[in-house]
């Protein structure tokens, strides 16, 4: 066999393996070839053996300069240290070349955020003048979720009020005190936090618990689904889906696009981003500054409408 056939034949005979030992698909397979052949494309002439960690990262950076994305090179850089992982069994390999190699940083996409008008329109959407139990129960937790930037799973964690907990059941990691205006939470880290509520949610939570029913598992939690049992984060989501296909919202609404909206509400009526940052949980400024980036897209978005030189005519 001629140095060439040989070079050809490992990848030949790794993809076998693939497809008969671990019996990927078909479609899972050409993806490897076709990663494989563009790895001996950028190699030109040098053997499997001679590649080095300077190589792969220099093909990486040229796959980037060329328009692939990170997300498509991260997963050929995953595909080549297969393939060498493999290789390093057939042939004295000093290391595994790809080894410790990344693709380059994916861009931050920034959180979709509802404007102003949309999210007051979402939350007085469907509002009837004999509202059922259930839809009280909905909209106390829409205005919840918008009012105070909650996550998700810290608004399916509330207790009505504070309870102790007891014969094995916990004490409350998060709580509602209507008279404080405020609730406290448990979020990321056991951190433990106060958020204001806001006049609107306030008024839907004390609507709501004048005719919430005692819980069928007879917890003391705020929220309950269909069951009479505490709610779950997706019923959360599902019946805030729903409700925002009533009410015409133009983009998806799940409950981070309520905490996006809130934190991005709050920093264009403020610009306190230390504010916004105690009242998210953030432990780091960092993931509260892409809210800036936001604002300013706000503000762009204002000045392309309003000032009389904005666009080019």
């Amino acid at each position: 066999m001629t140095a060439a056939q040989e070079q050809m034949g490992w990848p030949a005979r790794y993809l076998g393996e693939l497809a008969t030992q671990r019996q990927l698909s078909p479609h899972t397979v050409a993806a490897y070839r076709r990663d494989l052949q563009e790895l001996a494309q950028l190699a030109g002439h040098k053997d499997w053996a001679q590649l080095t960690h300077h190589d792969i990262r220099r093909f990486a950076a040229k796959l980037h300069a060329g328009g692939q994305s990170p997300r498509s090179i991260a997963r050929k850089l995953s595909g080549w240290r297969g393939f060498y992982d493999w290789l390093s069994r057939q042939l004295p390999l000093s290391a595994n070349p790809a080894e410790g190699v990344r693709a380059p940083r994916r861009p931050k996409t920034l959180p979709k955020a509802l404007s102003v008008d949309d999210a007051v329109q979402l939350m007085e959407a469907n509002a009837k003048g004999h509202p059922e139990p259930a839809e009280l129960c909905e909209r106390a937790m829409f205005e919840l979720l918008y009012s105070s930037g909650l996550r998700v799973s810290e608004l399916a964690g509330l207790d009505m009020v504070y309870t102790e907990g007891g014969n094995g059941t916990p004490a409350s990691l998060g709580w509602l005190d209507l008279q404080a205006g405020e609730v406290v939470v448990t979020g990321k880290g056991r951190r433990m936090r106060r958020v204001p509520v806001g006049g609107p949610a306030r008024s839907a939570l004390s609507a709501w618990l004048a005719v919430r029913p005692a819980a069928r598992d007879g917890s003391a939690a705020l929220f309950l689904s269909a069951r009479g049992t505490r709610v779950t984060p997706r019923v959360v989501q599902s019946r805030l889906k729903a409700h925002a296909l009533r009410a015409g919202t133009p983009v998806h609404v799940h409950p981070h696009v309520l905490r996006h909206s809130f934190a991005s509400h709050v920093l264009q009526s403020s610009g306190d981003l230390r504010a916004v940052q105690e009242l998210l949980g953030h432990a780091s400024i960092t993931s509260t500054q892409i809210y800036t980036a936001l604002d300013f897209q706000h503000l762009a978005a204002v000045y392309d409408k309003a000032h009389p030189r904005a666009k080019a005519k």
